[in-house]
C-alpha cells in the first residue's frame, strides 16, 4: 500500500513538473525547430504580452483589489469570529451555515444575480465593483478561519484584563489582537491567494480598465490564432509565478498545523 502510494504521488509530481515545464519553454520558444525542443529561445514574448495586454497594469488591480479585500474582511472577521466564538444566541447556526454556504456552492450560483446588483449601481469596470464581489466569499471564509483561532485564547485573560481595569477596546487591542495575529496572517494570506486566483466573479465585473491578471488571461486564451501561444503561455507563466509568490509568503508565516494543536493561547496559570 505504501509503494502504491508513493508512486502514484511521484507520478502526479512528474505530471505537473511537466505540464509547468511545456507551458516555460513553449513562452520562451523563439523558432520550432524538428523535435520536442524549440530552435532557438527569446523573451520577447513577455514584452510583447506585458505591452499588448499592460501586464503591469494588471498586476497592480490584482494586487490592490486582493490588499483591500483582505483588510476589509479582516477588519469585519475580527469581532464577528469573537462574537460567534464566545457567544450563544439564537440562530447561531444558522449565521454559521450562510457564512459557509458560499464556500460550498459553485460561485456562479450567486455571480450572476450579484454581478447584476453591480451593474445597477454603476459600479461595473471599476475596482470597487471588483472588490466588492470578491469580499462576499472572502469575509465569510476570513469568519470561519478565525473562529477557532478566537476559541484557542484562554478567556480568562480577558477576565483578567477587566478586572485590572481595561475596557472592551483595550481587550481587543492589547490583550486579544496580539494574540489573533497568527489568525489574522493565515486568514489574510489565504484570502489574498484565493482573490488573486477568483475568475468568475471578477470576469463577470472587470473591463478594460479593471481587469485583473487573471481575466485577461482567459481573454488571451479565448483569442487564440489572433494571439501567439507564446504570448499567452508568457502570460500564463506570469500568472503562476505570482500565486507561487504568495504560495510560498503563505507557507512563510502560516503554519497549517496552528489551529489542530488543540492548545490555548496565553493559558493562565
Amino acid at each position: 500500500m505504501g509503494s502504491l502510494t508513493w508512486t502514484v504521488l511521484w507520478i502526479f509530481i512528474v505530471a505537473l513538473v511537466a505540464s509547468v515545464a511545456v507551458v516555460v519553454i513553449a513562452s520562451l520558444s523563439g523558432r520550432t525547430g524538428g523535435g520536442w525542443l524549440p530552435a532557438s529561445y527569446t523573451a520577447k514574448w513577455y514584452a510583447s504580452a506585458w505591452q499588448d495586454f499592460g501586464v503591469g497594469d494588471l498586476l497592480v488591480n490584482t494586487i490592490v483589489v486582493a490588499i483591500v479585500a483582505v483588510g476589509i474582511s479582516l477588519l469585519i472577521a475580527i469581532p464577528t469570529s469573537y462574537v460567534l466564538a464566545r457567544l450563544s444566541f439564537p440562530g447561531k447556526r444558522l449565521l454559521l451555515g450562510l457564512f459557509l454556504l458560499p464556500q460550498v456552492i459553485p460561485t456562479f450560483t450567486y455571480a450572476v444575480p450579484l454581478a447584476t446588483l453591480i451593474y445597477s449601481l454603476r459600479l461595473n469596470d471599476t475596482l470597487v465593483g471588483v472588490t466588492i464581489v470578491n469580499l462576499v466569499p472572502s469575509m465569510p471564509f476570513a469568519v470561519l478561519v478565525l473562529i477557532p483561532f478566537v476559541e484557542l485564547i484562554d478567556p480568562r485573560l480577558e477576565q483578567a484584563a477587566r478586572m485590572s481595569g481595561a475596557g472592551t477596546t483595550q481587550v481587543f487591542t492589547r490583550v486579544l489582537a496580539p494574540l489573533m495575529v497568527p489568525g489574522l496572517l493565515a486568514a489574510g494570506v489565504l484570502i489574498l491567494v484565493r482573490v488573486v486566483g477568483q475568475f468568475e466573479l471578477t470576469f463577470l465585473v472587470a473591463g478594460p480598465t479593471s481587469q485583473t491578471l487573471v481575466v485577461a488571461l482567459y481573454t488571451a486564451a479565448t483569442q487564440a490564432g489572433i494571439v501567439s501561444f507564446q504570448e499567452i503561455d508568457a502570460m500564463a507563466v506570469v500568472y503562476a509565478l505570482t500565486t507561487l509568490i504568495l504560495l510560498v509568503v503563505s507557507l512563510r508565516f502560516v503554519d497549517p498545523t496552528t489551529a489542530a494543536t488543540g492548545r490555548r493561547v496565553g493559558r493562565l496559570r
